[in-house]
């Protein structure tokens, strides 16, 4: 009799584990069903995210362990200013082209002014490549007396990084508005994606302009050379004295001079010179002859001789 008690009571044991195993059974398959019928919904809600995350970072998200991350170049703007005293300010330009166009660069500015009679500067804006910077400092210091130096190094690599992963981004974007103008079939929506596509394309476009010019300024160093040729010494004050051949000089300077003025001053004349020679000869051929006849038998009529001339006709 306690034989058959204890079995009884070890199967009823056994019966009620495996029902509550049954029921727990149960209820986790329909707990997984339920998640079954979520995730769908889910990953369709989640699906646009994740694909414009992968847009805004141009990857997946999912980073390889294995591969080691990436190390950005670095970009740097490398500028400086010169200012060397110089014997022939025009030599030491020609050199300073002549070394810039051998390091790969090119003149990008150019002027010259005359400080005295006796004097010159220049002013040129050298773009040689980043690697040749220091070499054609060098050269470009030895062509005179250096007076001053100044250079300056900015790193732009964020920036630049910043400019590249926009730029990722926004043709990302332009691509997502092209492919709803395909899709769409309303003349509203084609009149709004159209606007929409303008303004990202012109967002595109500066930043591209950005771009290229970071990549001009990282690419190619900014010299500016300036050169100022040196204060000659005075001349003695014996120089300033005029010599024999100067004197000559001066003298038949003078004398042309004044034979063009006194030229000058008979051609103005020569008017009036001939109307007093007409007049002249009017007076001597036409009026003194007829003054004369006139004035011949009137002037000899009753008058006494005198007694020189009684004296003179008795002899």
């Amino acid at each position: 009799m306690a034989a058959v008690a204890l079995l009884t009571a070890s199967l009823a044991l056994t019966g009620c584990g495996a029902g509550a195993s049954d029921s727990g059974t149960d209820r986790g398959t329909d707990s997984k069903q339920g998640l079954s019928a979520a995730r769908p919904a889910e990953g369709a809600e989640g699906a646009e995210g994740a694909a414009d995350r992968r847009d805004e970072s141009g990857t997946d998200g999912a980073a390889d362990p294995k591969k080691p991350a990436e190390v950005p170049r670095q970009h740097i703007i490398r500028t400086a200013e010169l200012f060397v005293e110089v014997e022939d300010a025009s030599k030491a330009l020609a050199t300073a082209r002549r070394v810039t166009e051998g390091a790969g660069g090119h003149v990008s500015n150019e002027s010259t002014e005359r400080i005295d009679d006796a004097r010159v500067t220049s002013r040129v804006v050298l773009r040689v490549p980043q690697e040749r910077y220091e070499s054609v400092l060098k050269e470009l210091a030895g062509t005179g007396k250096l007076l001053s130096r100044k250079a300056d190094a900015k790193d732009v690599t964020e920036q630049v990084v910043d400019v590249e992963s926009r730029i990722a981004t926004q043709r990302a974007s332009v691509a997502r508005v092209r492919a709803l103008m395909d899709k769409a079939t309303k003349l509203s929506d084609v009149v709004t994606l159209e606007g929409e596509l303008s303004r990202r394309q012109a967002d595109l476009e500066s930043l591209l302009a950005q771009q290229a010019s970071l990549k001009d300024r990282t690419t190619l160093a900014t010299i500016t050379l300036e050169l100022t040729e040196e204060e000659g010494a005075k001349a003695p004050e014996d120089d300033d004295r005029p010599g024999v051949l100067d004197a000559l000089a001066g003298g038949w300077n003078a004398l042309t001079a004044a034979a063009a003025w006194v030229v000058i001053v008979l051609a103005a004349l020569a008017p009036w010179l001939a109307v007093a020679l007409i007049l002249y000869l009017v007076w001597r051929l036409v009026v003194r002859p007829k003054l004369r006849r006139r004035s011949g038998p009137s002037g000899t009529e009753g008058t006494a001789p005198s007694p020189a001339s009684s004296a003179q006709s008795g002899d």
